[in-house]
């Protein structure tokens, strides 16, 4: 059960202590885009994303979006937000974790990903040794298969809290 609990949790990208993170000794933070960023219904960044993510730049941070949607959806968040991107990620699998710690050259201890997924973003960053940051989807609505994939994560979450390992909706850094 230890691969499915996040390193920090919190309600949403904008209450996550970025500072506390470039302390830690994060340099790149791994952005999942849909339910994380944006509702899956929304094609473009709003000014609130942008300026979240110019901010975090500014702090050092290099940001790459790590999605499993494809190209077409990301291109559009990765030109408006100036950030590099890695599409059909296949979280959780290893492989483009790997990846891109071998082509940015980081070490697990320098990189954190975060995402809405415990299924996906928490249990393929917490397999490879990186900092995992859960926090709770945007909105409801889902894609197909990530619809099927919450019906699991809500097991999960209920045998998490059944032996007081997880509690959703009690945050922590």
């Amino acid at each position: 059960m230890g691969n499915f609990i996040p390193d920090i949790y919190q309600k949403s990208i904008y209450m996550i202590d970025y500072q506390k993170l470039k302390e830690r000794g994060i340099k790149c933070l791994l952005f999942d885009v849909d339910n994380t960023l944006v509702p899956i219904s929304i094609k473009v960044p709003n000014k609130k994303i942008k300026d979240l993510f110019n901010e975090i730049k500014e702090k050092g941070f290099k940001i790459i979006l790590f999605s499993n949607s494809h190209k077409r959806r990301l291109k559009v968040f990765k030109d408006e937000l100036e950030v590099d991107c890695c599409a059909f990620a296949c979280k959780p699998f290893s492989k483009k974790f790997l990846a891109v710690l071998k082509e940015y050259n980081y070490n697990v201890s320098e990189v954190a990903i975060i995402g809405d997924q415990l299924l996906t973003d928490v249990l393929g960053g917490n397999k490879v040794g990186i900092t995992t940051i859960l926090v709770n989807p945007i909105s409801p609505k889902d894609a197909f298969f990530t619809k099927i994939m919450r019906r699991y994560e809500r097991r999960i979450f209920f045998k998490l809290r059944k032996n007081n390992l997880f509690i959703k909706g009690k945050y922590y850094e």
